[in-house]
């Protein structure tokens, strides 16, 4: 017999889930994605203690798998638009930042995946911008603005949050 617990929402791109936890008797934590639910699938044993940094966890990890698999995809589009690109980039996780541009790199938070891909796109220009304006000035607002006319409501959707 499985319990299911339904708790919170996760957004990926920028659309609500659903999560479904359903206790099962397996000895490890499963995650799967099935249309607008997540369904985590926890042994008995966890039904007695606090979950949720497990939970957490198995979606940082959902998120880093969508995030290797997307961003390519997403990295190419903004290079296309602007014909200029750093050498490299790189998923890793930085603490309430979803981007951070360094010399020759940038550095994606998996974490963006919960958000729209227009508003990704957005960010990851953003990050493109600062290779060749080094500082938030009126050029390079203008920069994006000249590619993304309606910048600020993307900017707005990610406020308090660093980029």
């Amino acid at each position: 017999m499985k319990q299911v617990d339904k708790m919170s929402k996760v957004k990926i791109f920028g659309v609500n889930y659903e999560l479904n936890i359903i206790y099962k008797y397996i000895k490890t934590p499963q995650l799967y994605l099935q249309e607008r639910t997540i369904k985590i699938m926890l042994p008995y044993k966890y039904k007695k203690i606090k979950k949720e940094a497990i939970i957490e966890l198995l979606i940082q990890k959902m998120y880093d798998a969508i995030a290797e698999k997307e961003l390519d995809n997403i990295m190419e589009k903004v290079r296309l638009t602007l014909k200029f690109a750093p050498e490299d980039f790189e998923i890793a996780r930085i603490d309430k930042t979803l981007g951070k541009c360094y010399k020759d790199k940038i550095v994606i938070n998996p974490d963006i995946v919960m958000y729209k891909k227009e508003t990704i796109e957005y960010i990851i220009l953003h990050e493109f911008c600062y290779f060749k304006c080094k500082k938030h000035s009126k050029r390079f607002y203008d920069m994006i603005k000249s590619y993304i006319p309606n910048y600020q409501t993307y900017a707005y959707e990610v406020a308090g949050m660093q980029y």
